[in-house]
């Protein structure tokens, strides 16, 4: 394996081959040490070292130390391969507007969904994260209220693949983009108030109102983002 190849090629084709390793096993399964991976594959420890922190950034391999240490087989999950995926878009020079785009329409989907869920429980978080709503007068407190409340929805909503897309498309317009689209106290205000009235309608039980609110929603912040 090793041979004349370039040392990104080593790795790439290491980083190939534990992969391979990796999606044959369950997950959580050993797949070895560094010497046995590296004796395995017919290169270096420092080649398997690098595919392993290539791949345990991706979500495909987590490193354990002590008595019976090594690498173990995993899978990404919704918020790695988002992570992943954000960085492919930043090397696209995907556009600002389209992120936004994507993300408020996924919103009134996943919205008008978790109106429709039967988890009194989470309704009871929701209900209680609620209250922050208006202690929210800057744009980190308002970001961290954003991602509360979408991890209790994406609990309340079984769709993985939208909880992917959405995922993504929020840390790349937090992330990737300079749009700033609740900016001004006016404007912190309307956050406010279209935050209440989509959890209102969520706790209501009205998928139609709920759709309606984050539609609404939707479009003020399509406008912002195309003045700013």
């Amino acid at each position: 394996m090793a041979g004349k190849a370039s040392k990104e090629g080593l790795v790439a084709a290491a980083l190939a081959a534990m992969k391979e390793m990796v999606l044959a096993r369950e997950p959580g399964e050993r797949i070895g040490s560094l010497p046995e991976i590296a004796n395995e594959l017919g290169v270096g420890t420092v080649t398997i070292r690098q595919a392993a922190r290539l791949l345990e950034h991706d979500g495909f391999l987590k490193v354990r130390r002590g008595n019976n240490g090594g690498f173990y087989g995993a899978r990404p999950n919704a918020e790695a391969f988002g992570r992943a995926v954000a960085d492919f878009l930043q090397l696209d020079q995907s556009h600002e507007r389209e992120a936004i785009e994507i993300m408020t329409l996924l919103d009134c989907d996943l919205m008008a969904a978790a109106a429709a869920s039967s988890d009194d429980t989470l309704r009871a978080g929701l209900q209680s994260l609620a209250q922050q709503i208006d202690a929210c007068d800057t744009a980190e407190q308002r970001a961290s209220f954003v991602q509360k409340m979408h991890d209790i929805l994406f609990k309340m909503v079984d769709r993985p693949l939208m909880e992917m897309m959405l995922r993504l498309s929020m840390q790349h317009y937090s992330t990737r983009t300079g749009v700033q689209i609740y900016e001004g106290a006016e404007a912190a205000e309307r956050w406010k108030l279209d935050r209440h009235a989509i959890v209102y309608a969520i706790l209501r039980r009205d998928p139609d109102l709920a759709r309606f609110e984050a539609q609404r929603r939707r479009n003020y912040v399509l406008q912002r983002a195309a003045a700013a």
